[in-house]
C-alpha cells in the first residue's frame, strides 16, 4: 500500500513545488520551415493576433422617433477613455454623430459594415444583430 504524505500543522513552511518548474528549463523544439512560414505570414496579415472579446452591433429604432441608430455592446475589459475613443473614431469614419451610454457606443444612422471593420482592426470580434 502507498504511504501517504502528511503535512505539518505545527505551523512550519510547507514545502512546494511546482509541477510546471520542468518546463521552465525545457528547450524550445527547433523550428520546422512549415512553422517558420506560418509565423510569417500571422505577423504579414492585418488582423490583430489578441482577439479582445465579442462586440454585439444592434440596429434600434425604437423610442427614438423613428431615427435609426447603431448601437454597440458588450465590450469586456476596456474602459470609459478606450469606449470614447473608438467612438471618436467611429463617428469621423461615418461622418455622423455618436455619443457613449452606460457602457454602449451609439452611432447615428446605420453604420453596422463600417463600424464593424474599424473592431476588427481594433482586435474585437463584432456580431451583427437585431433587424
Amino acid at each position: 500500500m502507498k504511504e501517504k504524505k502528511r503535512l505539518s500543522i505545527d505551523g512550519g513552511p510547507i514545502k512546494w513545488t511546482s509541477p510546471f518548474a520542468v518546463l521552465k528549463h525545457a528547450e524550445r523544439p527547433t523550428d520546422s520551415p512549415d512553422r517558420a512560414a506560418h509565423d510569417q505570414n500571422a505577423s504579414t496579415s492585418k488582423r490583430p493576433r489578441t482577439n479582445r472579446g465579442r462586440v454585439d452591433i444592434i440596429r434600434q429604432t425604437a423610442h427614438r422617433g423613428g431615427k435609426t441608430v447603431t448601437v454597440f455592446t458588450g465590450f469586456v475589459g476596456i474602459g470609459q477613455a478606450e469606449k470614447e475613443a473608438l467612438a471618436k473614431q467611429m463617428q469621423k469614419v461615418c461622418g455622423a454623430g455618436g455619443t457613449v451610454k452606460n457602457g454602449r457606443i451609439e452611432i447615428q444612422g446605420d453604420q453596422r459594415d463600417a463600424v464593424a471593420r474599424i473592431l476588427v482592426e481594433a482586435g474585437f470580434r463584432p456580431v451583427l444583430a437585431g433587424g
